[in-house]
């Protein structure tokens, strides 16, 4: 416990107030910068079970891992209208939370299908939804991190905002994958999707009690769709974005069939122990998000992208060899630490490179498109990587293929050129 302040009473005594340290900690950040990092905590706890999870509960009824593969991919492009649907809103003025909660309605809908579907057209009309959820969500919950962190006084670098939004994102998600291994392990693993039900309808509670930030209008002298100078700066990050997002789409589509079909060696492993080891890398970024995100925030955006493409190779590397070995399960384990630290260097350090190169009038359509690229990587790697399974039968060359792709990436890194000027971690 830790004494957090004191004051006269009206008998003339001292009242002393005693906090939790984690809760002085919390404290230290902006109400409405809380109001929105909580939301995403909620969230981030449904989709954690439902996002990982979903390829092992079909896989449980005989779908290939193509099939399985192809409704990631049609949730992805369906997701593509939706973020820049998003954006365009965003940059017209219209209040974050509008966005997100379409997002929740079109989640809840789709848990209502997923949660009893058995065919093939079932599974794509929820993954049809989920993914324009998706679309909807992030620009506006992207968004509203340094929206809210200009709103506090005084202001707080959205660099160190972005770290705390991602830390609740680790924390939700690692909670509902952790969730949804136990539900496998008592055979329910469909109740992933109860969970979720649960979290959405509580989301959307939130947000008709409590407002999100409004973003900024653009008006007609900002630039347009023919004025696009402002895009250029933001190509390098787009570009590693793409690859670096790669590895979330194949942490929930290729690993958890890689795991429960087997190397050449390693043995293959069933579902529940798939799912904890899912659950071990996702506790493994939330143990670590918060003090890398906080670390990386006073470097340049170049250094943490780096740092995160060399530890995505090592741990691509590692999963790559472990089916090479009947030992390979410890490698698989291993991977897991280069995975989660190369991730908890990219999530807020590329969000936060892209509010630093982007004019304020703009930042909705650059949320848009930086939330593209995870569209995108999940629209291409997911069946790319379902061929590779079937054709090879495990996951050795989609790995090695990723390493090489993650070392090469190392010369987009070289090209990033902040703002020094730009509303972000250096300009507060």
């Amino acid at each position: 416990m830790r004494e957090g302040g004191g004051g006269l009473t009206k008998a003339g005594g001292w009242r002393t107030t005693w906090r939790p340290g984690w809760l002085t900690w919390w404290l230290q950040f902006p109400p409405p910068l809380r109001e929105v990092v909580f939301l995403r905590l909620v969230g981030s706890i449904g989709a954690g079970g439902v996002l990982y999870l979903t390829p092992m509960v079909f896989h449980q009824l005989h779908f290939s891992a193509s099939s399985v593969s192809q409704g990631l991919a049609l949730a992805a492009l369906a997701g593509t209208l939706g973020r820049f649907l998003s954006g365009i809103l965003l940059d017209r003025g219209v209040n974050c939370g509008v966005p997100v909660l379409l997002s929740c309605l079109a989640a809840l809908a789709a848990d209502s299908i997923l949660i009893g579907a058995r065919s093939f057209e079932s599974y794509v009309q929820g993954q049809l939804l989920l993914g324009t959820a998706m679309g909807l969500y992030w620009p506006g919950i992207e968004l509203a991190v340094p929206l809210s962190c200009r709103k506090s006084s005084p202001s707080i670098p959205s660099a160190r905002g972005y770290a705390l939004a991602r830390t609740a994102d680790a924390a939700g998600i690692a909670a509902g994958a952790l969730l949804g291994a136990w539900l496998a392990e008592i055979d329910q693993l469909r109740g992933i999707y109860a969970v979720d039900l649960a979290c959405l309808s509580t989301m959307v509670l939130l947000l008709l009690l409590r407002r999100l930030p409004d973003p900024e209008r653009r008006d007609g002298q900002a630039g347009g769709p023919h004025s696009p100078s402002w895009i250029t700066p933001l190509v390098p990050v787009l570009a590693i974005t793409l690859l670096a997002t790669s590895l979330p789409a194949l942490m929930q589509s290729a690993l958890p069939l890689d795991l429960v079909r087997g190397g050449l060696q390693r043995a293959a492993m069933p579902e529940s122990h798939g799912a904890l080891l899912i659950g071990v890398q996702l506790g493994l970024l939330l143990l670590l998000q918060w003090p890398v995100g906080r670390a990386l925030a006073a470097r340049p955006i170049a250094a943490g992208l780096s740092l995160s493409l060399a530890c995505l190779a090592a741990g691509t590397g590692a999963l790559a060899f472990s089916a090479l070995t009947e030992q390979g399960f410890w490698l698989v384990l291993l991977a897991q630490l280069p995975l989660a630290l190369g991730m908890a260097a990219f999530l807020p350090t590329a969000t936060e490179a892209v509010i630093e190169l982007t004019p304020r009038a703009h930042q909705g359509v650059a949320m848009a498109l930086f939330s593209q690229c995870f569209a995108f990587s999940g629209l291409l790697a997911p069946p790319l990587a379902g061929l590779a399974l079937d054709g090879q039968g495990h996951g050795g060359g989609l790995w090695i293929v990723l390493t090489l792709l993650c070392l090469g990436g190392f010369n987009l890194s070289k090209r990033l050129k902040p703002v020094p000027s730009g509303p972000g971690r250096r300009g507060h």
